[in-house]
């Protein structure tokens, strides 16, 4: 029975979510600020965080982004704004998955089991460690056990876990042109294929940190009418 937290300041939408999932054999608890979310991470065993991006005082990109740091629990991300930005930095700071309210409550159980089932997937997978330990490439080293990034000179690189998730999508397919939607399928998951363009954000930041010159790329080039190749020979370590 999956266990649910839901985070939202509005008591009408946490009694009617928490009513629909407790009908679908889901196990709820909820919080109405991050204060009481994150007491409820370190007490309960979470399975999945539903939380609404406007909360009163902290938000919910603040708190997500604070959750990440210190956990890999998955998150849907529920807002009542559409701009097509706010969704972008939603996921780009470690959500799973983004939903504008109003929303139908069978669509976000749908994307919940999507989401715990890719987790499950995951989770069931050999360890990092065990498959692919290091990837190097032109005097970079991505750790994937670890999922750092450092350079010839051991400095370690802060990626956001979306810059991670594509350059390791990137450094396992080197030297073929991949398109957005192959990216966000290698990198993401089906679920977020109306979000192409956060791949051209992404792919620009990872720019700024890997390239001599980002106006001139040379390790992650753009391929015309094609999508981005990565150029580097990789090995692994």
């Amino acid at each position: 029975m999956p266990h649910l937290l839901l985070v939202d300041d509005d008591e009408d939408i946490l009694s009617l979510l928490t009513t629909f999932f407790q009908k679908h054999t889901h196990t709820v608890t909820i919080a109405g600020n991050g204060a009481a979310m994150f007491a409820a991470l370190e007490q309960e065993t979470i399975d999945l965080v539903i939380l609404d991006v406007m909360l009163q005082g902290e938000d919910g990109f603040s708190l997500c982004q604070k959750m990440r740091a210190v956990s890999r629990v998955p998150v849907i991300m529920l807002t009542a704004m559409a701009d097509h930005t706010d969704r972008v930095v939603g996921l780009e700071i470690g959500a799973d998955d983004y939903l504008t309210k109003p929303f139908d409550q069978r669509e976000l159980l749908a994307r919940v089991k999507a989401v715990l089932r890719r987790t499950a997937e995951l989770e069931a997978t050999p360890t990092p460690s065990e498959t692919r330990p290091m990837l190097c490439f032109a005097g970079w080293r991505l750790d994937v056990a670890r999922r750092e990034l450092r350079s010839g000179d051991n400095a370690l690189i802060l990626l956001s876990g979306g810059e991670f998730d594509l350059l390791l999508a990137f450094a396992e397919h080197s030297q073929r042109v991949l398109t957005r939607d192959q990216l966000l399928d290698l990198a993401r998951g089906l679920s977020h294929a109306a979000f192409d363009r956060s791949i051209d954000v992404q792919v620009s930041r990872l720019r700024h940190k890997l390239e001599d010159d980002p106006k001139k790329p040379s390790v992650i080039r753009t391929v015309r009418n094609g999508g981005y190749i990565f150029t580097p020979v990789v090995t692994r370590g």
